[in-house]
């Protein structure tokens, strides 16, 4: 008869996600691992693999947690172009809150420290990065239609360019102790979508 798991793996999961967005891939050790989750490392390894896969798997949750909420977002019913706009200037506050300042963006911390040099994560990275995209550009494309944004205006090269402004202001938020150079850059990036 197999034995059962002395812990709930998808709350250990959630531990592994909340211990690497805090201290990043390369300062998270096993022994930490194995600290916070509370669980031998035989166990770990058996139910999530090495530390690598473990932080994909923490990356793919994060990934899952962080989609609805711009879903919904950007997909009510309605004049498109406020949630854009209150998207983009949710990622500034988020960007410059205190209590989420240092940690900034699992995946944007994660573009920055393993994906230049680690596929799989660079791949974890990208499809969020692309789900955002097709979401801003879906909203805009809506925005176009119903008279919101100017007719010359090209949805997808101003979903990119959000985009990338988004994970910038993630990075500038975390290296950067004056929110202004924040709050700055977002609000002129939202004067292309006049």
């Amino acid at each position: 008869m197999a034995r059962t798991k002395e812990f709930d793996p998808d709350a250990a999961l959630q531990t592994a996600l909340e211990l690497f967005w805090r201290r990043g891939y390369e300062a998270t050790s096993m022994a930490d691992l194995v600290e916070a989750l509370g669980v031998g490392r035989a166990s770990i390894y058996a139910t999530f693999g090495n530390k690598h896969d473990l932080y994909l798997k923490a990356l793919e949750r994060y990934g899952e947690l962080q989609k609805p909420l711009l879903l919904a977002e950007l997909a009510a019913p309605g004049p498109a172009l406020p949630a854009v706009r209150a998207v983009v200037r949710r990622f500034g506050a988020e960007s410059t809150a205190e209590e989420g300042r240092l940690t900034g963006c699992f995946i944007t911390n994660t573009a920055t420290e393993l994906a230049p040099h680690d596929a799989a994560a660079a791949r974890c990275v990208e499809r969020s990065w692309d789900h955002i995209e097709t979401l801003l550009h879906s909203a805009l494309v809506r925005a176009r239609a119903q008279g919101e944004l100017p007719a010359d205006r090209d949805p997808l090269t101003l979903a990119r360019m959000l985009l990338v402004v988004m994970q910038g202001l993630r990075v500038v938020g975390k290296a950067s102790g004056d929110p202004a150079r924040v709050r700055d850059a977002v609000e002129q990036a939202l004067t292309l979508l006049d």
